[in-house]
């Protein structure tokens, strides 16, 4: 019996082998709506690089659906594919500037790339939209704080921390 639903912890082909039905030429069966529902199934399971696949289809086809960009790049970001995760995150923010997991995306995709400023302006933006999400504030802090010791807001590093010299003594490159 087939009621439409895949059953929990069976592929999504029926045989519990957790693989996309693909026709003949490896291309995924179904429509685009077919393709962002099982992708965002397995991304919901913890398969953020087989989502990928399916979600990257169906920007593909749609490419101006929020909802299909904001999925895909949330499993960019769980793949680990965090400079294609900050495009879509941003794609879908600057088509609407008041989504605030958008705003929210991109500044963590910005922070794991290692912009911390980006980070921080897109963190805040999120959190004054929805001051009340603690997984905002706290992304947040972190990047604020991460600012504030590149800065050296937290005063200079004490003897024996890591990247200390001592007083006179030249930093040299490793490549040197």
């Amino acid at each position: 019996m087939d009621d439409g639903q895949d059953r929990l912890g069976e592929g999504l082909d029926g045989t519990g082998g957790g693989v996309p039905p693909q026709s003949r030429g490896g291309e995924p069966t179904g429509d685009v709506y077919d393709w962002f529902r099982r992708g965002a199934r397995l991304l919901a399971q913890g398969n953020p690089a087989a989502a990928e696949q399916l979600l990257a289809r169906a920007a593909a086809a749609e490419p101006h659906s929020r909802s299909i960009r904001e999925a895909l790049a949330r499993a960019q970001f769980d793949a680990g594919s965090y400079a294609a995760a900050l495009e879509n995150f941003r794609a879908v923010a600057l088509a609407d500037p008041s989504d605030d997991y958008a705003q929210f995306g991109w500044g963590v995709s910005a922070a794991r790339l290692g912009d911390f400023e980006t980070s921080a302006e897109h963190l805040a933006l999120a959190v004054a939209m929805a001051p009340g999400t603690d997984h905002y504030r706290a992304a947040l802090r972190q990047t604020r704080a991460t600012l504030a010791a590149r800065t050296g807001a937290y005063g200079p590093l004490l003897p024996g921390a890591p990247g200390y010299l001592e007083p006179g003594a030249e930093r040299h490159d490793a490549s040197e």
